[in-house]
């Protein structure tokens, strides 16, 4: 009776020190990452674009901001890119501002990948992912839609047809 007790009184300190040991590695693991929500006002940043022009997305209040999120590892993201650069250029005058965001690669990686995709709108390099923790990104490409007053209007993951972007900057339009 006794190593029955014993057995069962083991089991149960087990499983609740399992439960311990889960909730403080969730706890101490989680990076906070909370994604901007629809209707709230985005976060300011600042990064410098491959050519060392310094954007801020609060320079552009008043406009709509297609703030894009990606990496030149990321095929969907590779796929959207020259639809980005098309709608860029038909939008550019219309008061949408494009903010294309690379994550932590290296100056060379990104420009040669926009040399062969023959991209010419800026392109900003988020080298710590501070940018990126600060929007909650997970998965690439991720896309907002930025208002001309700052709030976020629309959050998209995963890739864009061209129609869809062309949708998405005439809805930011001003």
């Amino acid at each position: 009776m006794k190593k029955r007790r014993l057995i069962i009184r083991t089991i149960i300190l087990f499983i609740l020190g399992a439960a311990v040991a889960y909730t403080l590695y969730e706890n101490l693991t989680k990076d906070n990452k909370q994604k901007v929500a629809v209707g709230e006002a985005a976060p300011d940043f600042a990064l410098v674009d491959m050519q060392g022009n310094k954007h801020r997305l609060s320079e552009y209040k008043g406009q709509g901001v297609f703030l894009n999120f990606w990496g030149t590892w990321c095929p969907p993201c590779k796929k959207e890119m020259p639809y980005i650069n098309n709608q860029y250029h038909q939008f550019k005058d219309k008061g949408v501002q494009l903010m294309s965001v690379d994550i932590q690669e290296s100056p060379l990686a990104v420009s040669q990948f926009a040399d062969r995709l023959k991209l010419d709108f800026p392109i900003m390099i988020d080298t710590d992912k501070e940018v990126m923790n600060t929007y909650g990104i997970d998965l690439l490409p991720a896309t907002f839609l930025i208002d001309k007053n700052g709030k976020v209007l629309k959050y998209h993951t995963g890739e864009l047809s061209e129609d869809k972007i062309r949708e998405f900057m005439e809805k930011i339009k001003p």
